[in-house]
């Protein structure tokens, strides 16, 4: 079988940024099965969450990646995001997660109410 060995683990962390910022990580893996590993399909838990990864099969010891990209306009606060890979792996479904605090983005408008009051 085929099988996916990440270079990081646990939950990957982009710190904090300002809510409408978009961030990006590329997330390393090997194939470190004995036949060619082929995605077939990466979901996100949500719309703000754009993974892309490699369309033709991964030889055994080869390198790759996944990039995933979160956009965070309308997200305030802590956010956790999992990207599930569906693969021909045992088992099929692998999860990467990750987490960013979402600052809000503070406008002019908010800091002439903060003045006035």
């Amino acid at each position: 079988m085929p099988k996916l060995t990440f270079a990081e683990k646990g939950v990957y962390d982009f710190g904090t940024i300002t809510e409408g910022d978009t961030v990006e990580h590329v997330f390393k893996f090997v194939n470190t099965g004995d036949i060619p590993l082929i995605i077939n399909n990466i979901t996100a838990s949500c719309g703000c969450t754009m993974p892309e990864w490699p369309r033709e099969p991964i030889a055994p010891g080869a390198e790759s990646s996944i990039k995933v990209r979160f956009n965070s306009r309308s997200k305030r606060g802590e956010q956790y995001k999992t990207v599930s890979i569906f693969a021909n792996t045992d088992p099929a479904i692998t999860d990467l997660q990750f987490r960013v605090m979402v600052n809000p983005k503070y406008t002019e408008a908010d800091s002439t109410q903060k003045s006035v009051s």
